[in-house]
């Protein structure tokens, strides 16, 4: 996985801002359990929420075998993904000053459709475990009916402001 000097989009612009100890984005990635991930359609690009977890490696997320995520997935598995937290305005007396308050880390990586049944459902537990302490058992029709998405990390960059 490649820092922020070798990310695909280039080092970031506001050094003052940016996260470079590497514990503190796997504790931001680690504390949220929604990311948007975008998605590369020829030339349209298509944004979307997911829940996910995190085995300290690789991001998981779970979806429909059908629909317009999975379909572009399948023709361009590029993927972009944000997670941001400690939301906030900082308000200023000039209208043109309020900024965003946050903790955001942005990574670039390949999407790969999980086909092993095994790793489909460990990876289901991981994202399950991240609302509930039950151990659940899933149908076979279920597993059918559902992709499990790998994410393996290219480059992340972390970015915080007002925190």
């Amino acid at each position: 996985m490649q820092n922020s000097a070798h990310h695909h989009h280039g080092p970031m612009r506001r050094k003052d801002r940016e996260i470079t100890d590497h514990t503190e984005i796997q504790a931001i990635i680690r504390s949220e359990k929604l990311m948007h991930i975008a998605l590369v359609d020829g030339d349209m690009p298509f944004l979307v929420p997911v829940f996910y977890a995190y085995d300290g490696t690789s991001l998981y997320f779970h979806s429909a075998q059908s629909g317009s995520k999975m379909e572009i997935l399948r023709r361009n598995n590029n993927i972009c993904f944000e997670i941001s937290v400690d939301h906030g305005v900082i308000t200023s007396d000039d209208a043109c000053d309020f900024e965003a308050q946050h903790r955001t880390v942005i990574g670039i990586g390949k999407a790969v459709e999980i086909a092993d049944e095994a790793e489909k459902i460990e990876a289901l537990d991981l994202i399950v475990a991240q609302f509930a302490s039950q151990k659940f058992d899933y149908p076979q029709t279920n597993l059918d009916r559902t992709a499990v998405v790998r994410i393996e990390i290219g480059s992340l960059k972390g970015k915080k402001h007002g925190v």
